[in-house]
């Protein structure tokens, strides 16, 4: 659940909340400028941005968590040897082209690292690259290294929204979200609306912290919060070459206990995968489905998965449509396939606090069906417009409200259970994604 219920009544007011929630830890300055460029694979014109988050100085105490996907983008290849370096003093991030099994693409992101560095005082090695946008397609180098002292100029204190802005993509809005502890505090910003089932999407993740946290308590710490928050969201089932969730510390605040840090890192980051679901390409309804009484937590996390991920269910729930059956499909499904020990004899299922399953037999009734109809509409973010020249266009760019499809499964055969989120499936997610590249 997230830590706050919020409700946006519009953009402006959206923008105003985040302005609250951006005030960067002591340490850091972020800065960011678009440029035009003509991509080689596909000669029209488009723009990307660049996004510097910097530190005063280096810190030794940083940590990330990256894709798991086979196919790994070049930055994901140079992040990885800079888990090994002393230290980190900035972060360089493209929008537009993701740097994925481009020719020469670790060449690419060093020569991007080398020219921060250059401009930083630092060395390329306390730099950290991340790309994010069309897969297959080359970083267009000469002129990112054209236009990295402007990023450098535009750096600045005081707020990250500038950064939060500037990773974006497909996305709707941007994400913050902090937390304020024994005088430090820890700020996270997101990137992602599609290709979505992080497995440590083209999902970014940069969480930053004045609070002085030890580099092997900060990287075992992220890869819990990890695990409960990023690990547990689905968009589209689909896990990103270059999925990166790092987190930096300016250790300027000292004597804040272990314990609590983690805890608010992990509320930080539920609450971010949260707003990336929320922000899903044509999502419409976020699915939250808590899976009781498990045998292992593997099976509830898997089997949570499933539901969030089962297309038939998905369609159901964008048309307002409580199609249960659907719902029970993909639970029989996963667990014939993947947990065929599994007793499913005492199963009870509800959607919307309501019992629509138990005992082997749906529980349904025509009260119970308006009551399904009035839970997923209310848990709508916005209706469906209609297409203008066979294009969907969302008719808002915030989130109007926190509300869920909420679907309890009790297994009633164990003690783990688990929170998963996802989206819906909608005419905006095909029309979003048909036309990516285009």
């Amino acid at each position: 659940m997230p830590s706050t219920n919020l409700t946006f009544a519009s953009r402006a007011e959206h923008r105003a909340w985040l302005a609250t929630q951006s005030a960067l830890p002591a340490g850091f300055r972020v800065g960011a400028t678009k440029f035009d460029f003509t991509p080689r694979e596909a000669p029209k014109p488009a723009k990307m941005t660049l996004t510097l988050i910097a530190l005063d100085r280096p810190t030794p105490d940083f940590a990330a968590v990256f894709t798991r996907n086979a196919f790994p983008g070049a930055p994901i290849i140079v992040g990885r040897q800079r888990l090994g370096a002393p230290a980190l003093g900035a972060i360089i991030v493209n929008n537009k082209i993701s740097n994925v099994c481009a020719p020469g693409g670790v060449e690419a992101s060093e020569r991007v690292c080398a020219e921060t560095a250059r401009l930083l005082k630092l060395s390329a090695t306390e730099v950290l690259p991340s790309s994010t946008g069309v897969i297959g397609w080359g970083l267009p180098v000469d002129a990112m290294l054209g236009a990295l002292p402007q990023a450098v100029g535009a750096l600045a204190g005081g707020s990250i929204l500038p950064a939060a802005e500037g990773i974006v993509t497909t996305d709707l809005y941007p994400k913050i979200r902090r937390a304020s502890l024994g005088g430090g505090s820890i700020v996270g910003i997101a990137k992602g609306a599609g290709m979505i089932e992080p497995n440590m999407a083209t999902m970014l993740v940069y969480v930053l912290t004045d609070i002085a946290v030890p580099r092997a308590t900060l990287r075992a710490s992220l890869t819990r919060a990890v695990n409960a928050s990023f690990n547990t969201i689905s968009v589209d089932s689909d896990t990103s070459t270059s999925d990166t969730v790092a987190l930096v510390s300016s250790g300027r605040v000292a004597g804040v206990d272990a314990a609590a840090f983690e805890q608010a890192l992990t509320g930080v980051c539920r609450d971010l995968a949260e707003d990336v679901v929320r922000n899903g390409e044509g999502v419409r309804h976020v699915i939250r489905v808590r899976v009781q009484r498990a045998a292992t937590l593997e099976l509830a996390r898997d089997l949570g998965k499933a539901i969030v991920n089962a297309p038939l269910f998905k369609c159901a729930v964008a048309g307002n449509d409580p199609n249960v059956g659907r719902l029970v499909q993909a639970i029989g499904k996963h667990v014939g396939a993947q947990a065929p020990g599994t007793d499913l004899s005492k199963l009870k299922l509800m959607l919307g606090g309501i019992e629509i399953f138990s005992g082997g037999v749906f529980r349904l009734n025509p009260d119970k069906e308006k009551a399904l109809v009035a839970h997923l509409r209310r848990a709508e973010l916005y209706a469906t417009a209609a297409p203008k020249d066979g294009v969907f266009t969302p008719p808002i760019d915030y989130p109007s409200h926190e509300r869920c499809v909420e679907i309890n499964v009790d297994l009633n055969s164990g003690s783990a259970e688990a929170t998963v989120l996802g989206g819906d499936l909608t005419h905006e997610y095909v029309s979003e994604n048909a036309d990516y590249r285009s």
